[in-house]
């Protein structure tokens, strides 16, 4: 039995084995069926006493009382011995004292109508929690493994890291590995959320779930089945799942001091009202107003929404930890973007080359890529990959913040930014790269100006839909980057963004979201790992790209596991609208309890009234937040980015 209508903090944790995993359809809880059984036992009472049957009715009274009682008794004894008491405990003693004051009927109707409660509880949590372990099931049943030189069929729990996997055409990907062999198109739509095919072949990393497009596939695994890409995503989310946002918090604020309180005020009532009037009333009085005070609804009322809403993201690619993260995305109001890898597709390419007077454009990338073939610098594969000859330097340094020096050929060479290296007779050329939005490399040979190298990292075709699309919903957006101010101001207004911070370090960004902050709720966008001071300052951290990336998924509050920066803004309305839920839920569960408790002392409500217009709220709050798991598909149309000609 869920323990969320009891407020007790020792519910099962999702994952592990319980009913909440296997009840899939209503008569499959068993609180609903043996709810079922307490009603027919209450419909047979009822009717055999009006046959003239007193006895057989009280008999099936009963009988009914006891099979309700079943479905949450024994769990609020377990929690009375650890001191904790619940909702549970509230109806279990109205239940004993309507038995007191002779009314069994009423008191089996309340356990009737209580268990059919704990059972849609648990019914709704299970459905909405489905949805997020459903990812697992996008494992194949078997898989095929080259082994001794022969193809075998194993179940993935059989695959060991380094076995070949042959992956045919429409299979899916039984565990994360990296292609060995084969070409291919990748849909990854139920992982990421994305609905185009990804082009993938040898030596790039694959994901379990993957369906396998026409090509077939030789791919050795990386990681087993139960720590592959989806187990750990289930496993993290369902972790944080304790992690309680701040309506739940409010909720159990609220809900733990109200039911000792409701249980000294009831006693209150029984004593002085005893004690000035009939006591049979007021003790009966006092016991409905026990039961008209409970926060079973309050208790229920966000559970439900979150776990509906994290599960609906999961499948849209979008990995939302905990119902505290729920909580703040829904609360953001300014967005910090992250440049590099956010923005741009983190791919910088080569977009123009400029020699000095009487120098070539191949002597120019001849010697730069013959300095960065020795550097790990981003903008060194761009400047390889553009290079027809690659030389070999010596001495090579790294100056930090600055460039490269060595020896190529016997003569001395330089590499770097411009101030370090001197533009000279390029500084308009120079300028026309940085206000293009390209960031400029200034080559040295001997001491003379050898040329300038035009790196681009371009933008995501769907980054100005998405700024657009953030700014008419009311948010606050700011660009965040490393980048001088010319290359970072020119991408911005690419995309549409006044705000632009450049020429920052990791620590400087965390800084500058700190002040963001004090203005409004802000989220942090970014990779992940770089960014991880500033996705740790900010009010929410959100990675970007981050599938297979551990570091990014146990950094941010949100991943948004594929390259599609739709995903965005479509999880802050998921989370706005998730939180609205929550809240209509928790003000709607206050204002029954504080309709309820003056009808219930002035007796104008009694106690099988007082326990179906809780029943009646409690199914309204759950079905209200199931719609929390409702989501919208992303905008079809993509506007195709223009590069600027530098």
């Amino acid at each position: 039995m869920s323990d969320a209508c009891a407020c007790d903090d020792e519910s099962t944790p999702a994952g592990e084995t319980g009913e909440e995993q296997e009840a899939e359809r209503l008569w499959e809880v068993s609180e609903l069926r043996f709810a079922a059984i307490a009603g027919v036992l209450l419909v047979a009472g009822l009717v055999t006493g009006w046959m003239g049957q007193p006895t057989v009715s009280l008999v099936l009274n009963w009988a009914a009382l006891l099979v309700g009682a079943w479905t949450f008794v024994p769990g609020t004894l377990r929690r009375l011995a650890k001191g904790k008491i619940g909702v549970g405990t509230l109806m279990t003693i109205a239940a004993v004292g309507a038995v007191v004051l002779g009314e069994v009927d009423e008191a089996a109707v309340l356990a009737f109508l209580f268990s059919i409660s704990e059972g849609l509880e648990e019914y709704s949590l299970a459905r909405t929690r489905h949805g997020l372990r459903a990812l697992l099931n996008l494992v194949p049943a078997q898989a095929t493994v080259v082994r001794d030189g022969e193809e075998t069929t194993v179940t993935p729990g059989e695959l060991r890291i380094g076995d070949l996997m042959v992956v045919k055409p429409g299979e899916r990907v039984a565990t994360d590995g990296v292609i060995s062999t084969g070409r291919t198109a990748l849909d990854v739509s139920a992982i990421t959320g994305e609905s185009v095919p990804v082009e993938a072949g040898p030596g790039q990393t694959v994901y379990a779930g993957s369906i396998n497009g026409s090509g077939v596939l030789e791919v050795e695994v990386t990681t087993a089945a139960e720590d592959n890409s989806l187990a750990r995503i289930v496993r993290i989310v369902e972790a944080e799942q304790s992690r309680k946002g701040e309506a739940q918090r409010m909720a159990d604020r609220i809900a733990k001091p109200l039911v000792p309180s409701v249980m000294i005020a009831a006693a209150l009532i029984a004593v002085v009202g005893s004690l000035l009037g009939d006591p049979g009333t007021w003790i009966e009085r006092a016991l409905v107003v026990l039961v008209a005070a409970s926060p079973c609804a309050l208790a229920i009322s966000v559970p439900v929404s979150v776990v509906a809403a994290i599960g609906a993201a999961s499948k849209q690619g979008v990995l939302i930890k905990g119902g505290a993260a729920v909580e703040a995305l829904g609360a953001i109001r300014g967005v910090a973007l992250d440049k590099t890898g956010t923005l741009t597709r983190n791919a910088p390419a080569v977009v123009a080359v400029v020699a000095a007077p009487g120098r070539t454009e191949a002597r120019v990338l001849e010697v730069a890529a013959a300095l960065e073939a020795r550097s790990e610098h981003p903008l060194a594969r761009a400047i390889l990959a553009a290079a027809s000859v690659v030389g070999t330097a010596s001495e090579v340094e790294a100056v930090p913040g600055a460039g490269l020096t060595g020896v190529f050929e016997g003569r001395s060479v330089r590499l770097g930014r411009p101030g370090w290296v001197e533009a000279g007779s390029l500084a308009d050329d120079v300028e026309r790269m940085q206000q293009a939005g390209a960031t400029a490399v200034l080559i040295e040979e001997d001491g003379q100006l050898l040329g300038a190298v035009a790196v681009r990292d371009e933008l995501r075709p769907e980054a100005a839909q998405v700024v657009a699309q953030l700014r008419r919903d009311g948010y606050h957006v700011a660009m965040l980057t490393g980048d001088n101010t010319l290359t970072a101001n020119a991408l911005a207004r690419e995309v549409g963004i006044d705000d632009v911070y450049a020429d920052l370090r990791p620590e400087d960004k965390a800084a500058l979201v700190a002040q963001l902050r004090e203005q409004r709720r802000t989220a942090m966008v970014g990779d992940g790992v770089n960014d991880a001071p500033a996705l740790a300052t900010a009010d929410l951290g959100i990675a970007m790209g981050a599938m297979g990336t551990d570091v990014a998924i146990e950094t941010a509050d949100v991943a948004l596991m594929g390259e599609d920066l739709r995903h965005l803004p479509q999880a802050f309305a998921h989370a706005r609208r998730a939180r609205r839920i929550v809240l209509q839920n928790v003000g709607l569960s206050l204002v029954l309890i504080a309709v309820l408790i003056p009808l219930a002392l002035f007796g104008a409500l009694g106690l099988a009234a007082v326990v179906l217009a809780h029943e009646v709220a409690e199914v309204f709050v759950i079905a209200n937040g199931v719609r929390a798991g409702r989501t919208r598909p992303l905008p079809q149309d993509e506007p195709a980015n223009v590069p600027v000609a530098v």
